[in-house]
């Protein structure tokens, strides 16, 4: 495997608009964790459900999708994150997009992560860096911050991806580009990774036989840039599929700027029908899930805009009633609205046995070990309804998805 990511990532280099192999999939397969997590389930109805479903063959479901390929265990946004998740059975893949300076899209998770997912601080490219390194001293923390519209597509092309962190307490540069979680790996980040440009992720995945799902990312910089407007900027996002001939029905535009989502329903309508509105609301003070009053548009509001698909993270879709996950009021109505919805992300918090963090937050009481995972994904998929899951490690949706008949 490691020889085919290294001839893949020659051919990419060699031919960077082409970035694709004859069968680079082959047979679907889960590794071990999603059994892993279901020895580690308690006893009941829903264990004895996926147990009887190990012996079925793997194959790909929509219902999983590739956050960012499958950035667990490869840097993110590399065409070997996502032949993983490919392989893991993600129907859909995700590139987050932003743009350089002369106006390129690329797939990064944000306009101004250069600093954390790739070497450009140990190049010299980091004197583009709008802040350059500041060593940890004095009790304040390491700091940078690196931005794609600092430099050319072409410098983008030179830089090297590693696994998206960055250690706070460094004081050399070397350091600042470790701070790998310790339930993640570097094993995939020791040989050079390939970055990816838009045009070249919508090769990629359709020779994966995969869907597409492109965020477009919030710019860090002034708008309109370089005379680029916001528009421009949403537009151009459309047009790279256009020019690559893809289906509409196979591609589910994303922003959290509900303002995105409106221009593609009126400039693109084959598009924008498909266009989810990724939902950050739980930034606003007082907001509440559970608390429509707290909403700053109703689930009716969003549907008469032409809304399609929602996109919340996952805590924000369940609440608790005892130790049962159930619907939140925001899930329920979104239901009632006739709502689509989409989620994000599991796998993004390490040992749940740490309680799971953020993407666990309003079923912390019941959060103690890795088995709550499938009680977590069950309740989203048969109570919630979602249409599909983002994870960073997409065999762990792929194996319920496939078990619960979920295509």
């Amino acid at each position: 495997m490691e020889t085919l990511f290294r001839i893949l990532a020659l051919v990419v280099v060699a031919l960077a608009a082409e970035p694709v192999l004859a069968d680079p999939v082959g047979r679907v397969e889960y590794g071990p964790r999603p059994y892993y997590l279901i020895d580690r389930m308690s006893d009941g109805p829903l264990k004895e459900r996926l147990q009887s479903c190990a012996g079925q063959e793997a194959s790909t479901s929509l219902f999983s999708i590739g956050h960012r390929g499958a950035p667990m265990q490869f840097p993110e946004h590399t065409v070997e994150s996502n032949l993983a998740a490919a392989r893991m059975g993600a129907g859909i893949l995700e590139c987050d997009v932003t743009f350089t300076k002369d106006l390129a899209l690329v797939c990064r998770h944000a306009q101004n992560d250069l600093h954390t997912t790739t070497n450009i601080l140990a190049t010299p490219l980091a004197s583009r860096c709008v802040k350059p390194f500041s060593p940890a001293r004095g009790g304040a923390p390491a700091s940078a911050e690196c931005r794609t519209s600092e430099i050319t597509l072409a410098e983008y092309r030179t830089l090297t991806p590693k696994m998206d962190a960055a250690d706070r307490s460094a004081t050399t540069v070397e350091a600042y580009l470790g701070g790998t979680a310790d339930w993640r790996t570097n094993l995939y980040a020791a040989e050079p990774a390939t970055l990816m440009t838009h045009a070249e992720s919508i090769k990629l995945f359709r020779s994966l036989g995969a869907k597409f799902t492109p965020e477009l990312k919030a710019p860090s910089v002034e708008m309109p840039f370089n005379g680029f407007s916001q528009q421009d900027y949403a537009q151009k996002l459309v047009d790279e599929y256009k020019a690559a001939g893809v289906d509409p029905s196979d591609v589910w535009l994303q922003s959290f700027n509900l303002e995105d989502v409106l221009y593609w329903i009126e400039a693109e309508p084959e598009f924008g029908a498909q266009a989810v509105y990724l939902m950050d609301e739980y930034r606003l003070n007082g907001y509440s899930p559970m608390d429509p009053a707290t909403w700053p548009h109703t689930m009716d509001e969003l549907k008469s805009m032409g809304v399609q698909y929602i996109a919340p993270p996952t805590w924000m879709l369940v609440t608790l009633e005892g130790r049962e996950i159930v619907p939140s009021a925001l899930a329920v109505q979104a239901k009632e609205a006739g709502l689509k919805i989409i989620t994000w992300t599991l796998e993004r918090s390490g040992p749940l046995v740490r309680g799971g963090g953020w993407y666990y937050q309003s079923i912390a009481a019941i959060t103690d070990g890795d088995g709550v995972m499938y009680e977590y994904i069950d309740a989203l998929a048969q109570d919630v309804g979602v249409k599909g899951i983002f994870s960073d490690w997409p065999a762990t949706v792929t194996y319920y998805a496939n078990c619960m008949g979920l295509k």
